[in-house]
């Protein structure tokens, strides 16, 4: 298999100089391989590598065949269309101006006369067939650019994708455009994503991480299985080899304990003899040439067991795991949370959202919230936590709800994470909010920084503690795509955190394995006539 894109021993380091990966060989041909890795271990600043956008500090990076980046963020230029988004514009002018008899020399020699048919197959392929290629995209939403950019990415067919998160923002439509996307590209696809979904579909994984690159044989099933096992049994090794030294510790300490009272035994016994001088000295010289020679025994034994701890702590990478052992809400089976009568909201002179919309939510329930986007969400859930009112019909509220949108934006920026949490939980005092925080992974200087230095899963780590360690946590905790921007191992962290908690839950979320994991039993999908399932 041919590789269009090498990578020989490179070495990266982040802006500031501190080191994000070393000695990394990697090969991609006509594959789909997913890079996976928490967030700020290097996986953007790879794909950057890649397109030649930053250089290595050692090694080298060759590419052959065309590349094109799906990124993060798409940021159109003012006064762009959506055909400047598809890179189609000066194309579509090409072939408008020879129909219209205008058409100058170069412009025959430049007419793809295929495009306009290409054009239309890729924008039905991503949910778009039928949108003015003359509208501005920022009348579009957030996942109709990403889909926009998809289709450009289908016009261009380059050799290899390369893919930024390409799922965040997007709706089940628009995962699936991408999933399929990803399963009919015949060229090299290289995905860093934490969408479980999407990484199913890959060929191989490849992890990013404070132990380097490792590459792991087929799915994301296949890798979290295996990492699984090896995590297993590296933990195994290294509580082994702690065992090992120490026994090692305890035998040489015992071995010269013996050793120093023989010592003492035989000094006392040559003090008390009359033997000659010459004697005494020959065995003087003799129990120290013994002591010695243990002493350098010993110390090889516990050079030999120390190094051998060092080599099962590389194997463990040193991933802090946060307790989430949160405190009860007391929400009892069957009280009232909260209930939508006949609930319809429309903005000032705008369609309505909502439209006769009833559900009622009793107990420690876990409620997804789905529809596409545009639906009406948020605006559900600003209705829900009382940000809203109604514009016919009543919402009741019968405990206290939280929201957690994906910024957490009840975190002031301008704050430490200590007067934050203070000022959402006025009865803490200090000592009681760094105890809050370090639970969850915020400890001494840490509950000290900022709330704008965070990265976005710190940042929602940062939020579960000021709401879920309250003295009285909220019943209903609501959630707005809680696992975008996060990596897997925030994303398993968050998982735990909301399995350990016993209130209630709405949750907006396109993740069905994120959902399934956090034990949803019922459904609100706003795509299905407003009619909770």
């Amino acid at each position: 298999m041919s590789a269009f894109i090498t990578l020989d021993s490179v070495t990266c380091r982040a802006p500031d100089g501190h080191l994000l990966f070393e000695n990394l060989t990697f090969a991609l041909g006509p594959e789909r391989v997913g890079l996976v890795g928490r967030n700020g271990v290097g996986k953007t600043t790879l794909l950057r590598l890649i397109l030649g956008e930053t250089v290595p500090a050692a090694g080298s990076v060759s590419v052959l065949g065309r590349v094109a980046l799906l990124p993060q963020i798409h940021a159109p230029p003012p006064n762009a269309t959506l055909a400047d988004v598809l890179g189609v514009s000066s194309s579509l002018a090409v072939l408008d101006r020879i129909e219209r008899g205008e058409g100058e020399g170069g412009d025959l020699d430049a007419a793809d006369w295929t495009l306009p048919q290409r054009l239309e197959r890729a924008l039905v392929q991503v949910g778009l067939a039928g949108l003015d290629l003359a509208r501005p995209p920022d009348a579009l939403s957030g996942g109709q650019i990403t889909r926009a950019a998809l289709a450009a990415l289908l016009l261009a067919q380059p050799d290899v994708l390369l893919l930024d998160e390409p799922t965040n923002n997007l709706d089940v439509d628009g995962r699936a455009a991408v999933a399929l996307l990803v399963e009919g590209w015949g060229g090299g696809v290289l995905a860093v994503s934490h969408d479980r979904d999407l990484l199913r579909r890959m060929d191989r994984i490849v992890e990013l991480s404070g132990l380097g690159a490792r590459t792991f044989g087929g799915n994301f099933d296949l890798y979290a299985a295996r990492k699984a096992e090896e995590d297993v049994a590296a933990a195994r090794d290294l509580e082994a080899a702690r065992l090992e030294a120490a026994r090692i510790d305890r035998t040489v300490q015992a071995v010269r304990e013996r050793q120093q009272r023989k010592d003492a035994a035989g000094k006392r016994s040559r003090l008390k003899t009359d033997m000659p001088k010459i004697q005494l000295g020959f065995h003087a010289e003799r129990a120290e040439s013994t002591g010695a020679r243990q002493g350098r025994l010993a110390d090889r034994l516990r050079d030999d067991a120390r190094a051998a701890l060092r080599e099962a702590e590389a194997r463990v990478e040193r991933v802090r795991r946060a307790d989430f052992d949160t405190p009860p809400t007391g929400l009892p089976p069957g009280k009232p949370v909260l209930a939508f009568d006949a609930v319809s909201f429309a903005w000032p002179g705008g369609a309505p959202l909502l439209s006769g919309l009833s559900f009622s939510i009793f107990g420690p329930e876990r409620v997804a919230l789905k529809g596409a986007n545009g639906s009406g969400k948020s605006t559900l859930i600003g209705l829900a936590a009382g940000r809203l009112a109604p514009a016919a019909g009543r919402v009741v509220r019968g405990v206290a709800v939280a929201v957690l949108d994906q910024r957490a934006a009840l975190l002031d920026d301008r704050q430490s994470l200590v007067e934050n949490f203070r000022r959402l939980n006025p009865e803490a005092d200090e000592n009681a909010a760094h105890a809050a925080l370090a639970r969850f992974l915020f400890r001494n200087a840490a509950a000290l920084k900022p709330a704008a230095a965070l990265s976005g899963g710190e940042r929602l780590r940062a939020a579960l503690a000021c709401v879920l360690m309250a003295a009285r946590p909220p019943g209903l905790l609501i959630l707005d795509e809680p696992t975008n921007h996060l990596d897997l191992d925030s994303i398993a962290a968050l998982e735990a955190a909301l399995r350990g908690c016993d209130g209630a839950f709405i949750i907006a979320s396109h993740d069905e394995t994120f959902l399934a994991e956090v034990g949803v039993g019922r459904v609100i999908d706003l795509d299905r006539g407003r009619t909770p399932q």
